[in-house]
């Protein structure tokens, strides 16, 4: 019996699909999503947030965190990938994305923020007298 590609896309369109928010995208070609949904209490009948954090495959690394992306479900890729990214439904804006690691502007290169014209530590301090 063989498929057709027909029945073959039809198979592949009825895959779950989900989205998400990229949380993480610094391994290999893999990002971190996590997935939101709603679920109501079931003895107060409030709206709970849960999230569902997820590893998806992104064969061109084309996904960077803060991107809205949808995944759709797919075999075992490794032990804990179990999606692939479909498409980036919206790109995070230049904000959001993490700033370089380092000192603050404005602050010396110690990385206090004490007083300016105070000395930098107690020791300097201890030899004068008033």
């Amino acid at each position: 019996m063989e498929t057709t590609p027909k029945k073959e896309e039809a198979e592949r369109n009825r895959r779950r699909t989900v989205t998400g928010v990229v949380t993480g995208d610094k391994m290999e070609k893999t990002i971190t999503v996590d997935v939101q949904r709603l679920v109501r209490h079931a003895k107060f009948g409030k709206y709970l947030r849960k999230t569902t954090t997820c590893k998806a495959h992104d064969e061109k690394r084309e996904a960077h965190v803060g991107d809205r992306v949808e995944l759709m479900e797919t075999r075992p890729l490794s032990a804990t990938k179990r999606w692939r990214l479909l498409r980036i439904v919206e790109k995070a804006p230049e904000s959001a994305k993490a700033a370089p690691a380092g000192p603050k502007p404005g602050l010396p290169a110690g990385g206090s923020a004490s007083a300016p014209g105070a000395p930098a530590d107690k020791s300097a301090q201890a030899g004068t007298t008033p």
